[in-house]
């Protein structure tokens, strides 16, 4: 596998006469890829019927000519004020039943059949016009689903949709009504044409009716994908078609979508996500306010790795402040290289910045690209020629792919949508306590794998992970009961059954066989409350009351004497949700029972592995002597000081355990 970077460009919004120099410089830096189209559709369609493809392909021929092989988006994310005005019924609604207007992007309902009709059509025309162009290679299906929270929509197309999804599932309203409790609350319903949207209810909506109805909407998403997919492999061979995620975002299920893909993309913007989308407080903010969070950029590369079998690119790469986030700081110096490395160093085939020059009007005018406005370099060119030149270098030494971790973290989409139905405390959050989680074993060291739930493939890992897992399938329960490697369950885990309803033999709903222990009640506690363990540390926001089985080890308990990690053999279940301190305490343990090393690392400073080298990022304000964690041999690349933004590659040979 060769490492390649790219860009993000717009022919439509300069001047053809400068097309051509444009494509010469990324050419000269280095690039590969260039993505282009998938906000163009006025341009392309100005009005029914009347394509205007010819622009298109100058700048493809010229993007061609240079030496530049181009991703081509579809421009579903931006229909025209023409369509709209067609069928305003496609606007998506929100919760408070407001129709969303026409005047940004993203104003679209995935459940109207309408639209799709619509966006295959564009697609289509697109394929057959540009699917055998030489210098096209790959396609993106439309942009950013769910980005500005569009996954969700309360509308008439929704909830006729949404009725005849839940009769092919049920078959019969009898069938409905128990499956959902309707009994409770006067609730039953005679005819699915009964059925309302939950929104707009007195108060809490039936959790079961919500959990279908999110089950519902990622399915509108998945079937929107295909038919755009399904499109370009007709008419585009040979082709990738690629889409690009968002961070922190869990409206749809992503391993479905990425089953109809060939390569998962993200789009990564460190210094706006530890921002925008972080639960840490203002201290750490602070901290790192110029280099973003050491794990959020990571923990995102894994799982999106995982969700098209381990094909994946950064299609956005952040080179400069951004514009949507509270406040955009500029980079600290060195953060896009070391951004641009950390997501090769888990394995992705691209890294393509977010864009090639900054935009002087409309909505993005202040998101910086790696060319400013007046098309001088931006800070952010140098250290992307930077990358490039050192690729060139490297690309021959490291291997194809990341290689499997040791760890694997079990990941479920429909474990979020539940948790957000029913918290049952304020702060509890299925990404947060996966992300403090992974956070711990990435500061312990360790490189992690994310399997998904629905088909998780537990074999070859030393220690799997599976947290706030809202109900069990067989398969999982199979994978676990053949697993020779060491599992640790919950918290919260097993708590419900797929209908939404406490199962009859109380959580964690798993057969004695494999760990014999009941959760008899619950509680969820203050932030400003945590319960004490007697090993050290303690639970936060979330503790279960374990009653273990005979034969049942009790490994920890709290201090007014409650079991909390126990186990049967090398199956544990853990009830509650540590802090930083107890979840040190129990993974160093976990690991060491595992037979894998670990190295307790600074905040700021992680190690990923990547085949036989091992890759050292620096987020961090201070240098740090990777020699006193055992780096005793010349990096391949960079120093054995690190500094703020270093980034050191060094062959796992050259690395002595300490």
């Amino acid at each position: 596998m060769n490492r390649c970077l790219g860009v993000c460009y717009y022919p439509e919004h300069w001047p053809e006469n400068q097309w051509a120099e444009d494509a010469s410089r990324m050419a000269e830096l280095g690039l590969t890829y260039v993505r282009i189209g998938e906000f163009a559709w006025s341009r392309l369609e100005p009005q029914r019927g009347l394509y205007d493809f010819d622009w298109l392909k100058r700048a493809i021929d010229t993007l061609h000519n240079a030496g530049l092989k181009v991703v081509l988006g579809t421009p579903t994310a931006t229909p025209p004020k023409w369509l709209v005005d067609e069928m305003p019924d496609m606007l998506p609604v929100g919760a408070d039943g407001t129709r969303r207007g026409f005047g940004s992007r993203r104003h679209y309902d995935f459940s109207h059949d309408g639209y799709l009709e619509e966006c295959k059509r564009i697609t289509l025309a697109l394929a057959k016009a540009f699917g055998a162009h030489p210098g096209v290679l790959a396609w993106q299906t439309d942009n950013e689903y769910d980005c500005h929270n569009t996954t969700l929509s309360y509308s008439p197309a929704a909830r006729e949709g949404f009725q005849a999804w839940l009769q092919r599932k049920y078959q019969s309203p009898e069938a409905l009504n128990r499956a959902w409790g309707n009994v409770f609350w006067s609730m039953e319903i005679a005819d699915f044409s009964q059925i309302e949207l939950p929104n707009l209810t007195v108060t809490e909506a039936n959790p079961a009716h919500v959990m279908d109805f999110r089950r519902y909407a990622s399915d509108m998403v998945v079937r929107f994908n295909k038919a755009q997919a399904d499109i370009i492999r007709t008419y585009s061979p040979g082709r990738d078609v690629i889409h690009n995620f968002m961070g922190r975002t869990l409206t749809f299920e992503h391993f479905a979508v990425g089953a109809d893909l060939d390569i998962s993309s993200w789009d990564s913007y460190p210094l706006g996500f530890l921002e925008d989308r972080s639960d840490r407080g203002d201290a750490w903010k602070r901290k790192f306010a110029r280099a973003g969070d050491p794990d959020f950029q990571a923990f995102h590369h894994d799982l999106y790795r995982a969700t098209s079998k381990g094909r994946w690119w950064v299609m956005e790469q952040q080179p400069g402040p951004v514009n949507w986030a509270p406040h955009n700081p500029a980079p600290r110096d060195g953060m896009v290289r070391l951004w641009s490395w950390e997501a090769f160093a888990h394995g992705a085939e691209t890294v393509s910045y977010f864009r090639w020059r900054q935009a002087p009007f409309a909505q993005e005018q202040m998101h910086a690209g790696l060319l400013r406005p007046d098309s001088v370099e931006a800070e952010g060119f140098a250290e992307a020629a930077q990358v490039a030149a050192e690729i060139k270098t490297l690309n021959a030494e490291l291997s194809a792919n990341a290689g499997k971790a040791d760890v694997a973290i079990v990941f479920d989409y429909a474990s979020a949508w539940a948790w957000e139905i029913q918290p049952q405390g304020r702060e509890f959050d299925y990404f947060r306590l996966v992300f403090d989680i992974y956070r711990s074993m990435r500061k312990l060291g360790l490189s992690v794998d994310f399997v998904p739930a629905s088909a998780a493939d537990l074999v070859g890992y030393k220690l799997v992970s599976i947290p706030g897992l809202f109900a069990w399938n067989e398969e999982l329960v199979e994978a676990i009961r053949c697993h020779d490697g060491v599992v640790l369950i919950g918290p919260r885990s097993g708590s419900k059954t797929a209908d939404f309803t406490i199962p009859e033999n109380l959580p964690p709903s798993l057969p004695t066989d494999i760990i014999d222990v009941t959760v008899s009640r619950v509680e969820s506690l203050r932030a400003d409350m945590p319960v004490a363990a007697r090993e050290g540390g303690g639970f936060q926001f979330w503790r279960e009351f374990l009653q273990p089985g005979p034969g049942t080890e009790v490994i920890a308990t709290t201090e007014d004497g409650v079991a909390a990690w126990v186990a049967n053999g090398t199956r544990h279940y853990l009830g509650g949700w540590p802090d930083e301190d107890l979840m040190a305490h129990i993974l160093t343990r976990l690991a060491g029972h595992s037979g894998i090393a670990v190295t307790t690392l600074p905040d700021g400073v992680r190690l990923r592995r990547h085949g036989a080298h091992v890759f050292a990022f620096n987020y961090g304000n201070d240098s740090f002597d990777l020699a006193s964690i055992g780096w005793n041999d010349t990096p391949l690349m960079g120093e054995l000081t690190l500094a703020p933004s270093g980034v050191a590659v060094m062959p796992a040979s050259g690395i002595k355990a300490t």
